[in-house]
């Protein structure tokens, strides 16, 4: 008896032990790179770069031969964080508000933070700005980083955190991964969910020298199958910043081992669309925007040790809008969501074998363009039928060796079309909201504008642009906004004027709302051209002074936001970045 009881309270401990360590629900660290094609990639094959600490991923975890996402940012990021379609998300363009995810649909952060996990997010958003389509109205704890769909400088930039304007800290990417490994930390003792889109490498194209002095001089080995096209400066640029990506991922899996979370903690690793330039990418047809396969496949890794099988591949296909139910799926969350998924857990594909999976088909679509995936076949946009495991570059049209299977998806990708993406609404005259209870600040960004008169816009593309030639009291700026709470909202003007041009008196208005202010500091700075490895299509940014303008109230309703200088004493107003409006809590 003295042996029994000591022996049988040391079982029942380690027992209760192990039932709280497996109840215990997985922490999820999800990373999401921009414009990184499946290529990019040492594991994948490619000896052009070398990326150990991604590749340790893939060896220890499991990865997924044939991966789908969009063709572009914002789709994508839509899909993950609702496990569905992003046209059913109102989701058409990537720019100009088009981005915005429908607040409708119920996102991944939301599902997390409900079953009581901190959540966070760190990076490139691109779904959408003020609140409540902003990540922290979106579920999301704590965010840090930008909400646009590209950004113009990658060293000590302006970002935000939480709503407010602040300034980065080193190179972003670093900055990014740094929140992430504070945010760990903090909450290693409780389940989180932690998100880190980076943005990269999406151009510009900026990266440390330690990184890009591998490749300035390096002799590569292997090429786009179309190598008259590739532009080698370019794709030398991509790797290097891809390499500064896998240098993080290390820093990341490195925190989690040194916590002793790895057993608990789900890692997930893939990119938002095809490679953004023509370089090596296993032969396949298509780049970023494109809906063929080299446009839509993405390395996709997950790594949970002690649960999931070390090295394991999946042959089925996959898709992005898997991720939600999967994740949820492998938490232990029962979803009850409002509408219905078009994703699937793959847990099955993970835990088992699945030998007996159904047959399933993945849409891809953008610009009006759709092609289906099958586990044998590519039904392209121009509806020409590929047998993808005997000709995985899209060669040769097999439609009439397989007319059975041609006219099966060809009549899904009609129904498809007729059902599912005919919910896009293309809808340009959404007013952008300002004042949100979720939120306090709001943000009123060039991007958003639009220029009258003379003031011209710095480039072609508007995320990341500021407006300027501002020479007439007839020019103006508005903006499409609908106040949802009335109150009184401070505002902060980003902008530069040169010494000549100080003194113009600029007014506010908002219906029957007015704030004058007069530009009465100089502020004179150059455009940051130095840090670019390779010529960039975006336009370059700057520097903005940023000063407290004075406090408008603002009644709940819609209308023109709109800038309009009544006095210009010099030969222009500003360069105009951004307003800021804080509500002001009384």
């Amino acid at each position: 008896m003295k042996l029994f009881l000591p022996l049988f309270l040391l079982s029942f401990i380690l027992f209760s032990c192990t039932e709280k360590q497996n109840n215990t629900p997985p922490n999820i660290i999800l990373i999401l790179t921009d414009d990184q094609g499946w290529g990019d990639l040492s594991y994948n094959g490619n000896t052009n770069i070398n990326t150990p600490n991604i590749d340790k991923l893939a060896k220890t975890g499991v990865t997924f031969n044939r991966f789908y996402v969009c063709p572009v940012c914002s789709p994508t990021r839509a899909e993950l964080l609702t496990g569905r379609y992003h046209v059913r998300g109102g989701v058409w363009s990537t720019s100009a508000g088009g981005e915005r995810l429908d607040l409708d649909e119920t996102t991944i952060a939301e599902v997390f933070s409900d079953a009581g996990y901190a959540t966070a997010a760190y990076g490139k958003w691109h779904n959408g700005m003020q609140a409540p389509y902003h990540p922290n109205s979106r579920g999301f704890d704590d965010y840090y980083g930008f909400c646009s769909g590209h950004w113009g400088n990658y060293y000590n930039p302006m970002l935000e955190h939480n709503g407010e304007i602040v300034k980065g800290d080193g190179f972003i990417i670093d900055d990014f991964t740094q929140h992430g490994l504070d945010f760990i930390e903090k909450n290693k003792d409780k389940p989180f969910f932690l998100y880190l889109p980076f943005n990269t490498p999406h151009s510009p194209m900026q990266i440390p020298d330690k990184f890009w002095d591998k490749y300035k001089n390096k002799e590569l080995e292997l090429f786009n199958r179309d190598k008259q096209k590739e532009d080698i400066p370019f794709t030398k640029a991509a790797l290097a910043m891809c390499e500064n990506i896998d240098w993080n991922v290390g820093r990341i899996t490195e925190k989690v081992a040194k916590l002793g979370l790895l057993e608990n903690t789900i890692i997930i690793y893939l990119s938002d669309n095809g490679p953004n330039s023509v370089r090596w990418n296993g032969g396949m047809k298509g780049k970023k925007g494109s809906t063929d396969e080299g446009g839509v496949r993405s390395p996709m890794i997950m790594k949970w040790d002690g649960t999931l099988t070390k090295g394991k591949n999946v042959q089925q296909i996959a898709s992005g809008i898997d991720l939600l139910p999967t994740l949820a799926d492998l938490s232990g969350i029962n979803l009850k969501l409002k509408k219905p998924l078009d994703g699937i857990s793959l847990k099955p594909l993970l835990i088992e074998d699945a030998d007996e999976w159904p047959e399933r088909i993945i849409y891809n679509y953008w610009n009006k363009k759709t092609s289906l995936r099958n586990q044998k076949f590519r039904l392209d946009h121009q509806n020409k039928l590929f047998d993808m495991e005997t000709d995985p570059g899209q060669f040769t049209d097999v439609a009439s060796k397989f007319p059975g299977e041609y006219a099966r998806l060809l009549s899904a990708k009609t129904k498809w079309k007729n059902e599912v993406a005919s919910e896009l609404v293309r809808n340009t005259n959404r007013p952008f909201p300002i004042g949100h209870p979720s939120l306090s600040y709001t943000q009123l960004p060039a991007r958003d504008a639009i220029a009258h008169g003379n003031i011209v816009r710095s480039n072609r593309f508007p995320n990341s642009t500021f407006l300027q030639n501002w020479t007439s009291i007839k020019d103006k700026v508005t903006f499409n906004t609908e106040v949802l709470t009335t109150g009184e909202y401070e505002v902060e003007l980003f902008y530069t004027c040169p010494k000549e041009a100080i003194g113009s008196v600029v007014e506010l208005s908002f219906n029957q709302s007015k704030l004058a202010f007069q530009i009465n500091e100089a502020f004179y700075a150059p455009l940051l051209k130095d840090d670019d490895i390779y010529p960039r299509q975006e336009g370059y940014v700057k520097e903005f002074k940023r000063t407290k303008v004075g406090t408008i109230h603002l009644e709940q309703g819609k209308g023109l936001l709109t800038l309009k200088a009544t006095d210009i004493p010099g030969s222009n107003v500003m360069d105009f970045r951004l307003l800021q409006l804080r509500k002001i809590e009384l």
